[in-house]
């Protein structure tokens, strides 16, 4: 493909990377300095130029843009380079990162041509409100054509090893001393395991009691460590659901901000010097719930640190910087996307999925998951498929919401689904066979 990525910043340099295996990557921006670094480390096309003026896109006339991402730091320029290339260029998909919600209740998708608009910072806290459904896992996500859930849970230091075996679910990966294992033959689950589960969310709910044993059953009082836009709209999202929210920031101006954005319903916090005695001063201790929600990962952790010495259960880190994903983990901490994070896999996510195939990745893009959906006009229709050989993917059907094993040759009726599970290191092989089916 050809590919156009409008900003240089982080979100942009991580696509540019990513994207550049098989793909001619041109990357856009004004900042001289950071061109030249993705210059030094990337086999792509950096240009300097202003991605709101419709000449910068004039050297491309001649070819065919097969996708265009606008992922400055800021909405209007991300909106307007989107419409000053497509005035001038033939883009067959237009991706455009935005940060304020509101550009999802108006017509600009339509009437600008965007095929994808992703809101970060939504999707950020979306993902720490899902949590308090379930309050034994780590992680949840949710697909397309299915009910059933990809659940992640801990399973607790005082635990005796343990098969779990289910017709109800299944494990679909460990996560065990910073390395995903593909379990087969019933892998036995070890103390301090993070363990995925695939299935019926109700289902999974019985086993992760047994494998989580803290107390915590419910989460009803919340704190959320940070003062900025993320951390307002994670506060918005539980008031949602009737939870009780207290807000620490240091800066009295974004506690201010902060106070006016929630409306006076949240119990904002400025703590100047941020010790850990406010834990104690402000009854912080006694919440279920505890969110660190900065830009900076280093103070994210050992906000977290203090949480979980002062006995609170259910931590929950931002994830700013895959470098930080592992020590994280490492530590007992629940691991959340940060904007930049959810912005980066969500673009890639709809750039690998298709209508027929959804492809997403988890466990810190460790391991992938592929679902592909049998629709009433599929050539798979009544064919007898065979199963793809290798020792690093699990593979099942979905018929009718049950899960079956995919170890044989299966004839595929509408509506069923396939799904795969597979490392990373793998994942272009087991794609490659699903597409191709």
């Amino acid at each position: 493909m050809n590919i156009i990525i409008a900003g240089a910043g982080k979100v942009g340099f991580n696509l540019a990377k990513a994207l550049c295996v098989g793909h001619n990557v041109t990357i856009i921006d004004k900042n001289s300095e950071a061109l030249h670094r993705i210059q030094e480390s990337l086999d792509i096309l950096p240009m300097q130029g202003d991605v709101e003026n419709a000449k910068t896109y004039q050297s491309f006339v001649d070819k065919k843009v097969d996708l265009f991402i606008a992922v400055t730091n800021t909405d209007n320029v991300n909106l307007i380079s989107t419409l000053m290339a497509e005035s001038v260029l033939e883009i067959d998909r237009r991706f455009v990162r935005l940060q304020n919600h509101f550009f999802g209740d108006t017509l600009i998708e339509e009437k600008l041509n965007i095929d994808r608009m992703i809101f970060p910072i939504k999707l950020a806290s979306q993902g720490i409100a899902s949590l308090l459904n379930y309050p034994k896992a780590n992680n949840v996500k949710f697909f397309k054509y299915t009910e059933h859930r990809l659940i992640s849970v801990r399973a607790s230091k005082d635990i005796q090893p343990l098969k779990i075996t289910s017709e109800r679910f299944t494990i679909i990966g460990v996560e065990r001393n910073k390395e995903f294992i593909i379990p087969f033959n019933n892998q036995e689950i070890q103390p301090n395991d993070l363990v995925y589960f695939f299935g019926l969310e109700d289902d999974i709910r019985t086993i992760c009691s047994q494998l989580e044993t803290s107390e915590i059953s419910d989460i009803q009082k919340c704190v959320i460590f940070g003062g900025g836009e993320l951390a307002i709209s994670i506060a918005k999202a539980l008031l949602e659901i009737g939870r009780d929210v207290k807000l620490v920031e240091k800066d009295l101006e974004l506690c201010e901000w902060a106070n006016e954005e929630l409306g006076g319903k949240v119990s904002v916090i400025n703590s100047k010097y941020g010790t850990i005695d406010l834990f104690e001063e402000e009854g912080l201790s006694n919440a279920d719930f505890f969110i660190a929600a900065t830009n900076n990962d280093e103070y994210n952790i050992i906000k977290c640190l203090e949480a979980q010495e002062k006995g609170i259960n259910k931590v929950v880190a931002i994830n700013n910087e895959m470098e930080y994903y592992n020590l994280m983990h490492s530590l007992g901490i629940i691991v959340a996307r940060g904007p930049k994070m959810s912005a980066y896999n969500t673009i890639m996510e709809h750039i690998s999925s298709s209508g027929v195939v959804i492809q997403k990745s988890f466990c810190g893009a460790k391991a992938v998951i592929f679902i592909r959906k049998i629709f009433s006009n599929s050539k798979l229709i009544d064919k007898k498929v065979k199963p793809i050989k290798t020792t690093n993917a699990n593979l099942f059907y979905l018929r009718d919401e049950n899960l079956y094993h995919f170890n044989d040759k299966v004839t595929l009726i509408e509506g069923d689904s396939i799904v795969a599970f597979s490392n990373a290191k793998d994942s272009a092989k087991v794609k490659q066979w699903i597409y191709e089916l």
